[in-house]
């Protein structure tokens, strides 16, 4: 596990979010929350995923007057935490982390799937979207994209790529890659990103593309070399980095992740979370914590996450079938 670095803005705000928060919730009794709310994050503690979860959760009780607990469930790429939050009672007082991983890319690469994607959740909303960085071993000479498409197309098959394992974003961003560029290269899938990290400044494998907070303090001490992050646009926490897609038109991959409870919270305390929700996304503190590690929050409708979630499943159905991916 890759633990990430916490910047000071960010620690600041997890501070604020365990003191007293508001009264809001004295607006009633019966609103939506008059008790504290569990919240499943499907992946272990320290890492960016985890980071970028509390802030949010001291956000949302900072606001409400009510503590948002983060129970980290983690296992199967986060589908265990979620299975968790679609088997809960929709009363509400369980929520949890959504996104790419469970409700986009193991769809197709789990058909044994213990829940429905589609069916089984409360959609609330988008809650940041995150990019991955293209970096190098810095013994490779490319120093821009079409430095080193050329540099691979030059050596068909003798470069490897590392990733987190088979189906996640890392290697889903290394095969859209090698797809929209023609490129001949090698995945090397790790239990996770540090031990490829670890290769790649050893120079055993020659690329990767890894998660933005996770990676970026690799590339301001010079161990690995940055190209480019794989969101259609410059990312404001490093804007000197082009964005892929600059160089390969209709590359853009990023790490998104959604608020969601199980199916039958009632319509109307849908709409209350959506709204506490979109308060805590649009304050400017947050935002800033956010952006510090490379996150941008995302605030969405209900009905846009859940028309999003779709759109992504059926455009990455094709590229997983051809990357090979397995589920392990």
């Amino acid at each position: 596990m890759t633990t990430t670095p916490l910047p000071r803005r960010a620690a600041l705000l997890l501070a604020a979010g365990v003191a007293a928060p508001s009264a809001l919730h004295a607006q009633g009794a019966g609103a939506w929350p008059n008790q504290s709310v569990r919240y499943i994050n499907g992946f272990p503690p320290g890492g960016s995923t985890d980071i970028l979860s509390r802030l949010f959760c001291a956000k949302m009780s900072e606001i409400t007057g009510q503590q948002f607990v983060v129970e980290n469930r983690s296992g199967s790429g986060g589908d265990v935490g979620l299975d968790a939050v679609a088997k809960s009672r929709p009363d509400g007082y369980t929520l949890g982390l959504g996104g790419i991983a469970s409700q986009a890319i193991s769809p197709t690469l789990k058909p044994n799937l213990p829940f429905d994607p589609e069916k089984d959740f409360t959609f609330v909303s988008g809650l940041w979207q995150l990019p991955n960085i293209l970096v190098v071993n810095n013994d490779i000479p490319a120093r821009t994209v079409p430095e080193l498409v050329a540099l691979v197309k030059a050596n068909p098959g003798k470069f490897s790529y590392g990733s987190a394992g088979p189906g996640t974003t890392l290697h889903l961003s290394g095969a859209m890659l090698a797809q929209l560029a023609g490129l001949e290269m090698l995945h090397v899938p790790y239990r996770g990103e540090a031990p490829g990290m670890l290769d790649l400044m050893a120079g055993r494998i020659q690329l990767m593309l890894s998660n933005f907070p996770s990676t970026i303090g690799h590339v301001r001490e010079g161990k690995v070399r940055a190209l480019a992050v794989t969101s259609a646009e410059r990312n404001p926490a490093a804007p000197e980095l082009p964005a892929i897609g600059e160089f390969i038109p209709g590359f853009d991959i990023v790490s998104w992740t959604c608020l969601c409870g199980p199916a039958g919270i009632p319509a109307p305390m849908a709409g209350r979370m959506s709204a506490l929700t979109k308060r805590a996304l649009e304050s400017e503190d947050l935002k800033r914590a956010y952006l510090e590690l490379g996150a941008r929050a995302w605030w969405t409708t209900s009905e846009d996450i859940a028309a999003f979630r779709a759109a992504q499943e059926a455009k990455l159905r094709p590229l997983i079938l051809a990357s090979g991916a397995r589920s392990e």
